[in-house]
């Protein structure tokens, strides 16, 4: 679950990372209120769950209430990648700016351990500093056991060149953002930019949280932060139904059972130059009205050109999941093609189905996902 910028820097707050005052304004009016508030001198950031959002306008920096009204004006409304912007965080600004530091703690799934990486470049997207000066990023494991180790924070401090004066308190923040990371059962938490201001102190101006959805019921606290407003409703709907849903960017819809099944079914359709529409997993014991409420899903997104089924039935029923398929069908008009490929579990009695309603069926997975993809290449045609 993604987090806000003024939710995740509070959080890191409360684990004693030093963060700017700041509140949440929803209207230009309030804007100006709480830059009253905060000595007028404050930044306008937008509240959205994406990045880019300096590129897209939707950062900028007040010097009087009345321009902070001014650019919470401009900014409210606004559509950054996709997101309509519904609140602002009013900040003060740090006094004075002398350097720019990424920061984050994340998890290295490779090596199974939580990591720490920082680079002096800060206020950059990482990827970029990754591609073009990757000696630049500085990284460490922790074992969770130790916690972060003194010698860990010195060869990050040294190496990105950091006052000497400020490495015991680049060590105290360092373990205080992974205090906050490991307590909330976080799969990141990241400051960009942390800088150090003309006084000498460092200071995280932004802040990124992401906390692990299978978590959530450990944290209810941050389950209630969940901002619905910025999800699509499909990934929404999907939660609701128990299904897991992540909308992406090709043409081929997909529906699986499990989540490991769902990766390959999407690496296979790429195998054969096809783009996944979306991540779906209907998971194991998926009845007639999961399976119709997925494909509903699947079939919103404007962009689906074919429709890809792969199941395999262990605890999930073929015969289940073809009703499903037949239940939606008869609930919604559509012309996409379809594929189905069904094994397992009463696969037979499924493809019985499916037959009776002339669906497309496939024995192997590499032959429904040729399938698919011709179908798709063929309705772009």
């Amino acid at each position: 679950m993604n987090l806000h910028e003024y939710q995740a820097k509070r959080l890191f707050a409360e684990h004693g990372v030093p963060i700017p005052d700041g509140k949440v304004a929803r209207s230009p009016s309030e804007a100006r209120d709480f830059a009253r508030e905060l000595g007028g001198r404050v930044v306008v950031k937008a509240q959205v769950h994406t990045g880019g959002r300096g590129k897209a306008g939707g950062v900028r920096l007040a010097n009087s209430p009345n321009e902070a009204e001014e650019a919470a004006a401009l900014i409210l409304g606004m559509d950054i990648k996709g997101f309509t912007v519904n609140k602002v965080l009013i900040d003060q600004q740090a006094p004075g700016i002398d350097q720019e530091i990424y920061l984050a703690v994340l998890i290295d799934r490779g090596r199974r351990l939580p990591m720490i990486m920082a680079s002096a470049a800060g206020g950059m997207d990482i990827e970029e500093v990754a591609e073009s000066t990757p000696e630049e990023i500085f990284k460490v494991h922790v074992n969770p056991d130790l916690g972060v180790r003194g010698y860990q924070t010195t060869y990050i401090a040294d190496g990105m060149e950091l006052p000497r004066e400020l490495w015991r308190d680049f060590h105290k923040l360092v373990v205080d953002l992974y205090a906050c990371f490991a307590a909330n059962d976080a799969s990141l938490t990241e400051v960009n930019p942390l800088v150090i201001t003309g006084e000498g102190k460092l200071l995280a101006v932004d802040g990124k949280m992401i906390v692990d959805d299978n978590a959530l019921s450990r944290h209810p606290r941050i389950a209630e932060m969940r901002d619905i407003e910025e999800e699509p409703e499909s990934e929404r709907e999907a939660r609701k139904a128990g299904i897991n849903f992540i909308k992406l960017d090709g043409n081929i819809g997909c529906m699986v059972n499990g989540a490991g099944l769902a990766m390959s079914t999407m690496d296979i359709i790429k195998l054969f130059g096809g783009e996944p529409a979306n991540f779906l997993d209907i998971g194991g014991g998926a009845k007639a009205e999961q399976v119709a409420t997925a494909l509903r899903l699947i079939l919103s997104d404007e962009n689906v050109e074919a429709v890809l089924f792969n199941i395999f039935g262990g605890i999930t029923r073929g015969d289940e999941v073809a009703r499903g398929i037949i239940t939606a069908l008869d609930q919604i008009d559509t012309d996409v093609p379809m594929i189905v490929r069904l094994a397992g579990t009463n696969a037979e009695e499924g493809r019985e189905i499916l037959a009776s309603a002339q669906m497309e069926t496939a024995a192997t997975l590499s032959e429904a996902a040729r399938k698919a993809v011709a179908a798709a290449n063929g309705a772009q045609e």
